[in-house]
């Protein structure tokens, strides 16, 4: 938890962490998606279809992490993973599109798979 004082010098405007957020989602729900499809054409089944997704899931968290908030400068004493300073924290920002593109992943994911191998 910040102190007043870092509160004061770099204040945590929540309209801009809900921006984030949010914007972090649709990117996470679309690319969800996107490896639905890419799961079925490849013909993935059973655990190997969940592990691409929980694989490629964390790596579009990272390639966000990489290109939108590790560039800005980090203040003093704060960790270099550390996400509270621009999302509610790092369970949200890491494993929170795990589940909120998971039912899309799915669908597209046996979609594809039916269309491929019917």
């Amino acid at each position: 938890m910040p102190s007043e004082k870092e509160l004061q010098i770099s204040p945590i405007v929540q309209e801009s962490v809900m921006h984030n957020t949010k914007t972090l989602s649709n990117l996470q729900t679309l690319t969800a998606s996107l490896f639905g499809v890419a799961a079925g054409i490849l013909g993935l089944e059973s655990y190997s279809g969940f592990l691409f997704y929980i694989i490629f899931s964390l790596l579009t968290a990272a390639l966000f992490y990489t290109l939108r908030v590790a560039p800005t400068s980090l203040p003093a004493g704060k960790a270099p993973l550390d996400t509270s300073r621009y999302f509610r924290g790092p369970f949200e920002f890491w494993t929170g599109g795990l589940f909120n593109g998971l039912a899309g992943f799915i669908l597209t994911w046996t979609l594809f798979y039916g269309l491929v191998r019917a």
